[in-house]
């Protein structure tokens, strides 16, 4: 499993800057229109969605395929859903959001123990998750504390989950390019 997480680690690559580019946005624009960030996360739910199927479809099948099935087949319904009823989606998106954010951290966490049972090291995998559960509770617990402050917590998420994610491709790089020793 890990030969075909390392062979595509570009995908990792580009979940990651597409994270940092969302949140740079969020925190450079903070007074952009709600709806405009709101179709900004629906693009990026969606692509990121994708890339964590494409990810899992190129992968052999485990029980780490899988989590990436649901957690991209979750961030395209929730693009979907975002880019098609925008104004509608205000304090709902919060709250799918949070819930996102839960149930991908939980599903990541879950995936770095599977990797640290294996003898490899799933501390990324598992730090990026608590980052998320951490991010979706405090969507829960201040859902209408201003939609300043949850764009800046947003921006916060996407920056530090994006650098997660590129730090985790780069060493997913580095066991592609290491000589195989069997």
């Amino acid at each position: 499993m890990l030969e075909e997480l390392a062979e595509y680690w570009w995908l990792l690559m580009v979940r990651g800057v597409l994270a940092i580019l969302f949140g740079l946005v969020a925190w450079i624009w903070p007074g952009m229109t709600v709806l405009v960030l709101l179709i900004l996360f629906g693009a990026y739910a969606l692509v990121d969605g994708a890339f964590a199927v494409l990810s899992a479809m190129r992968s052999e099948p485990s029980q780490s395929r899988t989590f990436l099935y649901v957690m991209g087949g979750a961030g395209i319904v929730l693009g979907i859903v975002t880019l098609v009823w925008p104004k509608e989606t205000g304090l709902v998106l919060l709250l799918l959001i949070a819930w996102w954010a839960v149930i991908t951290g939980i599903l990541e966490i879950v995936a770095g123990i599977g990797l640290s049972r294996q003898g490899l090291s799933g501390t990324l995998y598992m730090v990026t998750g608590a980052i998320s559960v951490i991010f979706g509770i405090l969507l829960f617990i201040w859902p209408a504390s201003g939609a300043l402050a949850v764009i800046w917590i947003i921006g916060l998420f996407s920056i530090m989950f994006g650098i997660a994610m590129v730090a985790g491709s780069l060493r997913l790089r580095a066991l592609d390019r290491a000589p195989v020793t069997r």
